[in-house]
């Protein structure tokens, strides 16, 4: 693995890295979570582009990204992505996979270093936080040794349960 994956509990808003992660909804309308504070913080410019990537792209699908700037926050880029709403009928896993996979990707096309990203689908979207972030964990660690071109994901949470789950399962992925 070229890149180091570390966990963080603590604001995703406030990370100095080049590119923080938002778990979007399709229309990147920003009204909850993650994605309420990153908009809340970006702003005006982070709501004001979403519009324009929707307006111009359309919803966003699973597996893609859209990429707006930051605004007033520290990163340059946020980079949004929807993760799945779990369901029992459909395959969570692949979805959250497809997810983490679009992020690390757009934000290598930005030629980004550093990657700050949360738990998507572990709030609002019902994804059983512990399963979550074993998923995230494992995506991320096999986009790293696949060669993917970043020094440092940062997986942001911002409870202590959920940077438990995240250290949990970046130690059961070392072993």
């Amino acid at each position: 693995m070229t890149g180091r994956v570390t966990v963080v509990r603590g604001d995703i808003t406030k990370q100095d890295v080049d590119v923080i992660v938002n778990a979007a909804n399709p229309h990147l309308a920003h009204g909850g979570g993650v994605a309420a504070a990153i908009a809340s913080a970006g702003a005006p410019a982070v709501d004001a582009e979403s519009r324009a990537w929707i307006d111009e792209h359309g919803p966003v699908v699973p597996g893609s990204a859209a990429i707006t700037s930051a605004g007033a926050m520290p990163a340059s880029h946020v980079v949004h992505v929807v993760g799945p709403v779990f369901r029992s009928n459909q395959d969570n896993e692949g979805l959250l996979k497809g997810a983490v996979r679009a992020a690390l990707d757009a934000a290598a096309s930005l030629d980004a270093r550093t990657v700050a990203m949360p738990a998507i689908s572990a709030g609002i979207y019902g994804y059983p936080p512990d399963q979550a972030c074993r998923v995230i964990v494992s995506e991320v660690s096999s986009w790293l040794d696949a060669g993917g071109p970043l020094d440092e994901v940062r997986l942001v949470a911002f409870t202590e349960p959920i940077a438990d789950h995240f250290r949990r399962a970046l130690r059961t992925q070392g072993s």
